[in-house]
């Protein structure tokens, strides 16, 4: 049976969250699977994988630690797939003036070449007067560098610079 369950928690970022939640969740004996915590704008989110025996309340292991953090928490069933992963193998770079909707727009272009997104992060950089949108974009695709290159191009190289690069993965 799959006890599998995602955890998000939201909130202001302080010391000792990520302490708090995962020591109650090895006191609950819980097994944990991936995670993934960052930091935006000041604000904590957490994701975690866990997974329980049918009978352990998670809400109830760490509810206090939500509580005493202040932090919204949300916890729904998944299916817990560890170790069948998608390895990425290009990093791309958009740099562009802070315009809505540079995101969906290079995020559609992607999506039309079948490309797999792993990981999203974008942020703005410059100064108030010059504000430059930054996204870095992690993911798989099965085209050459030059096809990916030359769609992005062909329709943001006008507002933006594109860098794509090939990430070597070495496997033992």
């Amino acid at each position: 049976m799959n006890n599998w369950k995602m955890l998000t928690f939201v909130g202001m970022d302080q010391i000792g969250i990520v302490a708090h939640i995962t020591n109650a969740l090895s006191k609950g004996g819980l097994t944990l699977g991936e995670t993934s915590m960052l930091r935006l704008g000041g604000n904590f989110t957490m994701m975690m994988m866990v997974k329980s025996k049918p009978d352990i309340s998670i809400r109830s292991l760490v509810q206090a630690s939500a509580d005493q953090f202040q932090l919204t928490l949300h916890i729904d069933p998944i299916q817990g797939e560890l170790h069948h992963h998608v390895t990425a193998n290009y990093t791309i770079r958009v740099y562009g003036n802070d315009k809505v909707g540079i995101v969906a727009k290079v995020t559609h272009i992607l999506a039309e070449l079948n490309f797999n997104i792993l990981e999203l992060e974008s942020d703005v950089i410059g100064t108030d007067e010059e504000p430059i949108y930054l996204i870095v974009i992690q993911g798989y695709s099965a085209r050459a560098l030059e096809t990916l290159q030359a769609a992005l191009e062909k329709e943001i190289a006008q507002t933006a610079d594109i860098s794509i690069t090939a990430i070597e993965n070495f496997i033992a």
